[in-house]
């Protein structure tokens, strides 16, 4: 399920952030926390997620591609968009799993991914989802040691991985299982 206005574009499909299309229930949310092959085979299976897609944001070119992202080339961060449903899933809920599923506390990677691209952030879509992600970061300080370095920023264009990333985990994998194990490591 495509929930974002798709154009064609350097061999990736780049994403308005229009939601004039979505049924009223549907909310959206872009996250990053490292690799996006394992917070999208996480936050895919969170209650009331409805669609989900990885792509690249936060960064300055356009259409930007995985080789340029990974080269540091254009600031983006890989990142998860999902439509959800506002009535069995709230922002907050969902934020609460972003906070489990990777490190919080580390600048610019996730294990032994480094680089701008793995930075964690909640790309925000409005003013509601910026103070919900501030206080959502600040109670989750509380459970951490050191401090949250994960980004709240403005949501920029979000621009659509190529397909081979896609649901990555499950397509190299085949298992469920193995793929939300692999995503628990990532």
């Amino acid at each position: 399920m495509t929930f974002f206005d798709a154009n064609t574009g350097a061999g990736v499909a780049p994403r308005s952030l229009d939601a004039s299309s979505m049924p009223s229930q549907r909310e959206r949310a872009i996250l990053a926390a490292g690799c996006f092959w394992g917070i999208e085979a996480r936050l895919r299976r969170v209650r009331g997620v409805e669609a989900s897609e990885v792509g690249y944001t936060g960064g300055e070119t356009n259409a930007p591609t995985y080789r340029e992202v990974c080269r540091g080339d254009t600031g983006h961060a890989e990142a998860c968009a999902l439509a959800f449903d506002r009535t069995t899933q709230d922002f907050e809920s969902l934020l609460e799993v972003f906070w489990t599923i990777h490190d919080p506390t580390q600048k610019d990677r996730q294990g032994l991914d480094v680089g701008r691209q793995y930075r964690s952030a909640i790309f925000v879509l409005d003013e509601t989802q910026r103070r919900k992600a501030e206080r959502s970061r600040t109670q989750a300080q509380k459970r951490f040691r050191l401090p949250i370095a994960t980004e709240i920023a403005s949501a920029t264009r979000f621009w659509r991985a190529e397909e081979y990333h896609q649901r990555y985990l499950d397509k190299r994998h085949g298992n469920l299982e193995e793929a939300q194990e692999l995503a628990r490591v990532f």
